[in-house]
């Protein structure tokens, strides 16, 4: 049996990319200059040169994505382009901070005009490449689609590629394509080119594409949804308690799909941690995530915002009750303070999965129950469960204990192992990326028979005779 490559392979982009576009500004604008990375402009074309780093900030360029929209000029309508205003560093292509005023070019059509802009405050950014990397290995192509809310994230680490790619003599391995999922991926989940579709968002995502890759007998690795879980018995060390559950629910504003949402504490234990949790989160200073000062940065657009907001008016009307934060930070930027709610497992809220930093609180009375509470979600992704009790940690791993992808004790759900395999169960999509045998997935199997004998041997020795 020998392996060979599958060539194609569509990834998804990630969530943990899509927060690099936080607290992005809207402005007009028609066409892109030709200062941009060959990438953008290969899509887009350009006809004009700009220099787009501003005089106070000349290591900077500005670099911008966006879909037609109209709009007006100082008073004169204007067939634009609205998106967001991205700054990247000249030199390495990474995204950046600018302090101050920045100056922003806008083409419309009838010419160049120049206004005046507060700095973007960016994330630093993590790939999340592990999956077109291992495909690299095996000889596949890999076409990428990052989510359409961080574009230019996107663009960024296909620049980066293409410059150590260019430098080791290798083009094609990697090539980006930007657009929604309701037209661009709707195109590539549905082309028989693509063997092999690997995408990481919502369960629903997921059943569309497994849908539809499925119904041509195509792959899929699906990474969706996580409503992550930690149990903390009445054996916890609590210095180590807290800073988990910290790192986990407010680490990356809540958006990651191994953030910690619940937290099943032993009834015993259930004020005295409401009361560290609640003085821990009074810490946490929110701000622009390039200061290494700041420990929760912004939610990554609007949409973001709506959605806690609509959680907690959720969970309110249930009978839940916010013991801290529970609002909108006031200024620039989408902001919300990270936030702990005394909740009940069963409410339809706590059920679902809300990408921001919303924490439920859930007492339980003897680990049988933890366990069913745990497992009492549609999700199945990652897990942990704090505890100096043997006994415990070994039930919460065995069949009786975490339904999840990922099982943990004494350490967090947020994260991942990067020599292990990732992925859950249930809602989650059933995949698993990276780990010691990922790599087959990416490989086309095949069983050959060679026979250099004098005679025909038939399958299983079967005995066919006919005269020649």
């Amino acid at each position: 049996m020998k392996s060979s490559p599958l060539h194609t392979t569509f990834l998804s982009g990630l969530v943990l990319v899509a927060g690099v576009l936080s607290g992005c500004q809207s402005m007009t604008l028609s066409k892109v200059s030709s200062a941009l990375p060959s990438s953008v402009t290969s899509l887009f074309g350009a006809d004009k040169k700009v220099d787009w780093a501003d005089k106070d900030n000349p290591v900077v360029r500005c670099v911008c994505l966006w879909q037609p929209a109209d709009g007006t000029w100082e008073g004169s309508p204007t067939r634009g382009f609205g998106g967001q205003v991205f700054f990247l560093d000249r030199k390495t292509a990474r995204p950046v901070a600018v302090k101050g005023d920045v100056r922003i070019h806008v083409f419309d059509d009838f010419g160049p005009r120049e206004t005046h802009g507060k700095a973007v405050h960016t994330f630093d950014f993590t790939k999340g490449a592990w999956n077109a990397f291992l495909a690299a290995v095996c000889g596949d192509i890999t076409v990428w689609k990052p989510s359409s809310k961080a574009p230019l994230c996107g663009i960024a680490i296909q620049n980066i590629c293409n410059e150590v790619l260019q430098r080791e003599g290798y083009k094609g391995i990697f090539s980006l394509i930007i657009g929604r999922g309701s037209t661009i991926g709707e195109r590539l989940i549905n082309d028989k080119r693509v063997p092999l579709i690997s995408a990481t968002g919502s369960t629903r995502m997921g059943k569309r594409i497994g849908g539809v890759v499925g119904e041509r007998l195509g792959k899929t690795i699906l990474e969706l949804g996580g409503n992550n879980a930690i149990i903390v018995d009445e054996t916890a060390k609590m210095d180590m308690v807290v800073p988990a559950i910290l790192f986990g629910a407010v680490g990356t504003a809540g958006q990651r799909c191994t953030s910690t949402r619940r937290i099943i504490v032993h009834s015993s234990l259930y004020d005295g941690l409401v009361e560290k949790l609640t003085k821990a989160y009074a810490q946490v200073k929110i701000g622009d995530p390039l200061d290494e000062s700041t420990l929760m940065g912004p939610l990554i657009d609007q949409g973001a915002v709506d959605d806690y907001l609509s959680a907690l008016e959720k969970v309110k009307q249930e009978g839940g009750e916010i013991l801290c934060g529970g609002e909108v930070v006031a200024g620039d930027g989408f902001y919300v303070l990270p936030t702990i709610v005394k909740a009940e497992n069963s409410y339809k809220i706590v059920q679902e999965e809300t990408f921001a930093p919303i924490l439920y609180i859930i007492p339980y009375d003897n680990l049988d129950e933890a366990i069913q509470l745990h497992n009492g979600v549609p999700q199945g992704l990652s897990s942990a469960i704090f505890t100096t009790n043997v006994l415990n940690s070994e039930t919460f791993l065995s069949h009786e204990g975490s339904d999840c992808g990922i099982a943990n004790v004494n350490i967090g759900t947020s994260g991942a192992e990067i020599g292990g395999a990732f992925g859950g169960e249930k809602d989650t999509g059933g995949g698993r990326e990276s780990g010691s045998d990922a790599w087959k997935v990416y490989m086309r199997r095949q069983t050959n028979t060679m026979n250099w004998s004098t005679e025909l041997p038939l399958a299983q020795g079967i005995k066919f005779d006919i005269e020649i």
